[in-house]
């Protein structure tokens, strides 16, 4: 009885490039997280979600949580942390996180280059 041996020599698996970010945080938005984090919300980091709701289809949800989900993808930018549902990151690619502070209000806004549209008011968006 002869045993055949067919062995195959494993070639070599080529280089996986980088991934780009997730996303960003514009420097003012760096810069408030960094002072939520040091006061009202030590302790805590923001998670970004997406929510189905509003006009459009779509809402950014923002809470803060003691600690990353097991669904949560981590990201840091400019030395903060903020967590992304993972079931957003689709949505989200490629858009930065900024933080504005107008006449009758402030806060967090989203630049985000897979929008398609918004509702009238602002307050959701469309793929």
């Amino acid at each position: 009885m002869t045993v055949s041996s067919n062995a195959t020599t494993a070639s070599p698996t080529p280089a996986r490039r980088a991934l780009p970010p997730l996303m960003a945080l514009s420097d003012r938005a760096a810069d408030r997280l960094r002072a939520l984090y040091a006061t009202a919300h030590a302790g805590q980091l923001l998670r970004i979600a997406i929510s189905t709701k509003g006009c459009s289809g779509h809402a950014y949800d923002m809470s803060f949580v003691e600690a990353a989900g097991p669904g949560d993808e981590v990201v840091t930018d400019k030395g903060v942390t903020v967590l992304v549902d993972r079931k957003a990151t689709l949505f989200l690619i490629g858009t930065t996180m900024d933080y504005e502070v107008k006449q009758l209000e402030s806060g967090f806004t989203f630049n985000n280059p897979n929008e398609k549209g918004r509702c009238g008011c602002g307050e959701s968006f469309h793929v």
